[in-house]
């Protein structure tokens, strides 16, 4: 069985940071891309910042400068650090891995409120 749990959310006030956490478990063969996504309320899922098998990482042009995707393949984890915080980012934030295949696992997402 495979497990992808995100944590780190909670309130943080505009212009704090917060550093999100997905931890994998189980088997998970042939991923060739991880990131993370999120979905306002009324809005679609978007993507917020992936990391490819080879290093490469993009971002949402709105998040570009304020966040930051990396790896800890020791500990099996995928930080998202997040700076400058806008009341905008205020969303469900989600873990996804997607195989070579095109299957994607997804986590149960963590909310993320940036408010005074």
């Amino acid at each position: 069985q495979v497990q992808l749990v995100e944590s780190g959310g909670g309130l943080v006030q505009p212009g704090g940071s917060l550093r999100l956490s997905c931890a994998a478990s189980g088997s998970i063969f042939s991923v060739n891309a991880m990131a993370w996504y999120r979905q306002a309320p009324g809005k679609e899922r978007e993507l917020v910042a992936a990391i490819t098998s080879s290093g490469n990482t993009n971002y949402a042009d709105s998040v570009k400068g304020r966040f930051t995707i990396s790896r800890d393949n020791a500990k099996r984890m995928l930080p998202l650090q997040m700076n400058s915080l806008k009341p905008e980012d205020t969303a469900v934030y989600y873990c996804n891995f997607r195989r070579l295949d095109g299957f994607n696992y997804w986590g149960q997402g963590t909310q993320v409120t940036v408010s005074s």
